[in-house]
């Protein structure tokens, strides 16, 4: 049955509709009332509408600071952080990597991979820093946009696809020096086949992947063999629920709270446990509109070509049933908006704690 979309009186449900006051620019960090530990981390991505409104207060204030997040990831009850470190001096790098071992916090790195040899430099101190910081991996992606909206023809993104690896094999050696994980996330853009070839090619004990449990569903991939294919690379998770509807020109694919959405996660979890026991997962849902999937318009296919009629007709088989309604966030208020953020966040990991043991 759809659900119901997110309104006010969902948000003070879960009793945080005064949780955009909770935080005020650059006061409070840590302050509150700690709910209870779950094992999941936080993707940053998680707490952009937040992010947006505290800026909005105090433009010299960023959620972001990767002190900051950890901080602010402790008090959601959080037990890591996934966020952009950049390039740290080694104090700095040293007082977050003693604050996450003092919490008993885990951090992973987002970088961009080197676009060519002159980027190697910017690569280098990043890796550097996530080595100092005690980085379990550092997620990142090799192509850019969604495939199916960023490629304008199927050799465009043939190319990309060369670049990326390309980039990769510069990325390899700096790694293996600093003996940082690099995970490449399934971003909507390689077919799992494709994805599972180049890991493999790469062969690198340091290259794998970051394992997004709903992306590779917008290539018509089925979900949870993609999944059981990348479990053996995997070094980080996104790990998130989805919420599937039909429209026109195929479907919505949007982030909503962990067990409210169209997925098996706990099939999920074990696939990748299996693989992997000692993998740490991060959240990653991300408050907004759902993101259209035409998968029925000859645009869609001329990008995506590799897909079958039979990828198609098994997709539509687990939408319909399984359909989910996501609110549409981008009519709300800011302030509204940032609400059902946190309740999205404070609903997430209270299932994966309860249902998941995560």
């Amino acid at each position: 049955m759809p659900r119901t979309p997110i309104d006010r009186r969902t948000v003070l449900k879960y009793g945080l509709a005064g949780a955009v006051t909770t935080l005020s620019a650059g006061k409070g960090l840590g302050d509150s009332h700690v709910p209870r530990r779950s094992g999941l981390g936080i993707v940053m991505y998680d707490c952009n509408l937040r992010r947006k409104w505290m800026l909005q207060s105090n433009s010299s204030f960023d959620l972001f600071a990767p002190e900051t997040f950890l901080r602010h990831c402790q008090t959601l009850g959080a037990s890591g952080m996934q966020v952009t470190l950049g390039v740290m001096s080694l104090d700095k790098a040293a007082e977050l990597r003693d604050l996450a071992v003092a919490n008993d916090m885990f951090i992973e790195a987002i970088v961009n991979p080197p676009a060519d040899r002159g980027d190697l430099p910017r690569f280098e101190a990043e890796i550097k820093t996530a080595s100092i910081v005690g980085a379990l991996a550092a997620r990142t992606v090799i192509i850019p946009g969604r495939r199916y909206e960023h490629f304008k023809t199927f050799a465009d993104f043939q190319q990309a696809e060369k670049r990326g690896q390309a980039m990769l094999e510069l990325a390899s050696p700096i790694v293996e020096k600093y003996r940082v994980p690099l995970a490449v996330e399934n971003h909507k853009d390689q077919r799992i086949e494709d994805r599972v070839e180049l890991l493999e090619n790469i062969s690198s004990a340091y290259i794998g992947a970051c394992v997004d449990t709903g992306n590779s569903f917008a290539l018509l991939d089925d979900l949870y063999g993609s999944i059981q294919s990348l479990a053996p690379f995997a070094f980080s998770v996104h790990f998130k629920d989805q919420a599937l509807a039909e429209y026109d020109d195929g479907y919505l694919l949007g982030d909503i709270p962990l067990g409210q959405g169209s997925f098996d996660l706990r099939r999920m979890a074990e696939i990748l446990r299996k693989s992997k026991p000692d993998l740490r997962f991060c959240l990653e849902v991300i408050t907004r509109d759902g993101l259209k999937v035409p998968c029925l318009t000859e645009s869609y296919w001329s990008i995506v070509p590799e897909a079958s009629g039979s990828d198609l007709a098994r997709t539509l088989r687990d939408i319909r049933s399984r359909s989910v309604d996501s609110p549409m966030i981008s009519s709300m208020p800011l302030e509204q908006q940032v609400a059902v953020e946190d309740a999205n966040i404070t609903a997430s990991l209270h299932f994966a704690g309860k249902e998941l043991a995560l």
